[in-house]
């Protein structure tokens, strides 16, 4: 299927991740006439796998970007001086050492009021089509030019930055490392860029049980993907990325907000770029690749744990009541898809 666009089924397992930077072209959304509120989103990797029956085929690697450019991306990611007043870095919302996510279920930013949704991974990003909790952003690029231009964020252009960087010996360096013209905007932002696309976790377990090492997973976590494919999460959760492909809403079966008049206030999904009444509270379905790392879960960072997350999601993504036995299976073949990093460490 490639590059095809994919439509969401009428029942999916979407604890939902996804950024927010400021206001740009997306993809338009179209429903799929027989499922009201489904939306399409672009893909650059197949619905399932190609060679096999099964729904969810093993994680591609990445780009194979010049090292040097890369390790100048993971420095830049690091550093505070991507902010206007030198007080957040990407690292700030992007923790490493929780999966490329944030731990908090709103950043915060030193300086900065609270973000409006929970800060998703960034890793495997060079996976994905659409970009935000609501897809407004088309490419990784636009995504991060919005990000840098953002005052709540990093308030900053890459004119600036550069301007910053190149009258500091140690950047210039750093930069005369990678491009032989030295500290630009451009080169700034393709390190950047670089490094992002780097972060691929391939080598999960589950990617090596796929190739056919049977005791790369345990036979819980086996019962579990059993699970996950016969009560439906599949529907929303397939091909390499395990999601990211799709939007849905976040109620399928049973609405999510228990207070009607809640459905025409806070969070309305994609209906932000789209403007289109059938999209409201329709959010991009993350992929779960490495989803044991990043909790909390949901736009709002409501759902502190993985198990939680799986019991709620089944009942008001699928109507389906999961007993803890069910669940802990179905969590410990989610934390199967959890790969190394790969890349530059900032």
């Amino acid at each position: 299927m490639g590059a095809a666009q994919f439509v969401v089924a009428a029942a999916g397992f979407c604890f939902l991740l996804g950024c927010r930077g400021e206001p740009n072209a997306a993809p338009e959304s179209h429903a799929e006439p027989n499922r009201p509120g489904a939306v399409s989103a672009g893909s650059a990797l197949p619905a399932r796998a190609e060679s096999s029956s099964e729904p969810i085929a093993p994680l591609p690697p990445g780009p194979r970007d010049d090292p040097a450019v890369v390790a100048l991306g993971a420095e830049l990611f690091a550093s505070n001086e991507l902010s206007d007043d030198r007080q957040v870095s990407c690292k700030s919302c992007h923790d490493p050492a929780h999966g490329f996510a944030d731990a908090q279920p709103l950043s915060r930013p030193v300086g900065r009021s609270p973000m409006a949704k929970n800060t998703p991974t960034l890793l495997n990003v060079t996976h994905l089509q659409v970009f935000n909790w609501d897809g407004r952003f088309a490419s990784l690029e636009a995504h991060l030019d919005a990000l840098i231009q953002n005052p709540m964020v990093h308030g900053t252009s890459w004119t600036a930055l550069a301007a910053r960087l190149r009258g500091e010996e140690a950047w210039a360096t750093r930069f005369a490392r990678a491009f032989a013209d030295g500290v630009t905007g451009p080169n700034a932002k393709a390190a950047l860029l670089a490094f992002e696309r780097s972060l691929v976790s391939t080598g999960a377990p589950f990617d090596r049980w796929l190739a056919g090492e049977k005791d790369a997973i345990t036979s819980r976590a086996a019962t579990g993907y059993a699970l996950f494919k016969s009560r439906g999460c599949v529907s929303c959760h397939q091909g390499a990325l395990v999601g990211g492909n799709l939007f849905q809403r976040l109620g399928i079966i049973k609405p999510y907000y228990d207070d009607p008049a809640a459905l025409d206030e806070g969070d309305l999904g994609r209906f932000e770029v789209t403007h289109r009444p059938e999209d409201k509270h329709v959010f991009r379905v993350p992929s779960l690749r490495n989803v044991g790392l990043t909790a909390p879960y949901l736009h709002d960072g409501s759902l502190a744990t993985l198990p939680l997350a799986v019991s709620v999601m089944a009942t008001y993504q699928l109507g389906r009541s999961l007993d803890r036995a069910q669940i802990e299976d179905i969590v410990a073949f989610l934390e199967t898809l959890s790969g190394p990093s790969g890349g530059g460490q900032p």
